[in-house]
């Protein structure tokens, strides 16, 4: 695909090893915040699904789909959570992300760094495995409102697992967001249409955004590495999430798969393009340690 960024927003190869440096430098300090997605831990070919359409063609090997919801995932969850109930979704949901994902080298770099924040967007337990020999950090996971009968958002976690109150975050070293919950420790699933309806309603308020992850982006920059923006809840989180950042913003992107609104996204938010493919970028990050 001929994708054609304006000039402004186009990094070269070289550039781009720079930025990474600029990165690493923040990262070190402190001062940067990592968004992974589903690329990243997918470089160790895990057998768990790894992108949405993956999980995607995961349920629809589980459960039969009308047309419109193949291929989408949050229509696909929607379905099945209509014909079979939510105890199905949640079921099909920890069958898909039951193989272990291994951490790569650089969720285990970051995980030796004292990071404020880190922000993982997809279900696997990789990012928590790799933070599992410390004790210093916990996690506040988004939560599905759905049957629960509980004005809550999110829920909070320790590094044992166990749930914990919003004020112990304040003393950990490092908060690990997942902003869509995650399979461990209590198999949390933000994944239907319905899970996503009062979310959306909301999250341009930021009511759903935790407090304890505003204040720990601000004055901060964001590095997304393994995502992808061609799906508008995708990119509707992505911006929300590092809302009231500090910047600058960068995003390790392949060049020749992005959209159109991938483009334009990476415009408007301001985000700078790094045009390496994601393991030699996570490779320099990890040389610049």
């Amino acid at each position: 695909m001929d994708v054609r960024l304006p000039q402004k927003a186009m990094l070269e190869i070289g550039d781009g090893k720079s930025a990474l440096a600029e990165a690493a430098a923040r990262l070190r300090d402190g001062n940067l915040v990592p968004f992974l997605g589903p690329g990243l831990a997918a470089l160790g070919q895990p057998q768990a699904p790894m992108t949405p359409e993956a999980l995607a063609a995961f349920l629809g090997s589980k459960a039969a789909l009308p047309r419109r919801a193949r291929g989408n995932v949050w229509a696909a969850a929607q379905h099945i959570e209509s014909t079979r109930h939510r105890r199905t979704v949640t079921a099909l949901m920890s069958e898909a992300f039951a193989p272990q994902v291994e951490p790569t080298p650089l969720h285990r770099y970051l995980s030796s760094l004292p990071l404020p924040m880190i922000v993982d967007t997809w279900y696997d337990d990789a990012m928590r495995a790799a933070l599992a020999p410390r004790r210093d950090w916990g996690e506040v996971q988004g939560i599905t409102r759905a049957g629960i009968g509980e004005d809550r958002w999110y829920r909070f976690y320790d590094a044992a697992g166990a749930e914990t109150d919003r004020s112990v975050a304040e003393g950990w070293t490092t908060l690990l967001y997942k902003p869509h919950g995650g399979n461990a420790p209590a198999k949390n699933f933000l994944i239907s249409d319905a899970d996503y309806v009062e979310v959306l309603t909301e999250i341009d308020i930021q009511t759903p955004i935790p407090d304890a992850v505003k204040a720990r982006r601000a004055a901060r920059s964001f590095l997304f590495a393994g995502c992808r923006f061609h799906d508008q809840m995708l990119r509707t989180y992505a911006r929300q999430v590092s809302k009231r950042s500090a910047g600058p913003k960068y995003a390790i992107v392949d060049l020749e798969a992005l959209t159109k609104n991938e483009v334009r996204f990476l415009v408007s938010q301001d985000i700078t393009p790094i045009a390496l493919p994601l393991e030699q970028a996570a490779g320099i990050l990890l040389d610049a340690a």
